[in-house]
């Protein structure tokens, strides 16, 4: 299986900075440390991936520390990338990945996963913080989704 984690919620954006460089609220370190036992507990480890933006790197940071290994970057992770990519991720990547993007990414991303035969499995949700557990055949292919809502912190 694969994580899919939408970021953790982030300060708020602002017209004049670098949106790529928000980091997380209070809030969302609260969400990102609430994260790490669901996650180990469910079996994410080995790889944690994340999009350039500080907000995604940070909401693995707390599991990384967890698991002592790091958070590498993945430009594919990013708003507005393929999500062509990112399918092609969830299909390469070793058992156990665990992958933070962002809102606009993760819910196109499911759905071209949907119409490539991946069955969804309770109801959808998109918060931030919320995690998307997809579960592969032998030969990688998603074959069920099922989300967790974002952890009650």
């Amino acid at each position: 299986m694969i994580f899919l984690v939408r970021h953790a919620k982030a300060g708020e954006r602002r017209d004049d900075a670098d949106d790529t460089q928000r980091p997380l609220s209070k809030a969302g370190w609260l969400q990102a440390r609430a994260l790490v036992k669901p996650l180990a507990r469910a079996g994410a480890h080995g790889v944690l991936l994340s999009s350039p933006y500080v907000r995604c790197r940070q909401t693995l940071e707390p599991l990384a520390d967890h698991l002592g290994i790091e958070v590498n970057i993945d430009h594919r992770l990013g708003e507005g990338e393929s999500v062509i990519a990112m399918v092609e991720m969830i299909h390469a990547l070793p058992e156990g990945a665990a992958l933070c993007s962002h809102g606009d990414m993760i819910p196109d991303t499911l759905a071209a996963l949907q119409r490539r035969g991946c069955d969804f499995v309770g109801e959808p949700n998109w918060k931030k913080a919320s995690v998307w557990v997809i579960d592969r055949d032998t030969e990688g292919n998603a074959v069920s989704a099922t989300s967790w809502p974002p952890p009650n912190v």
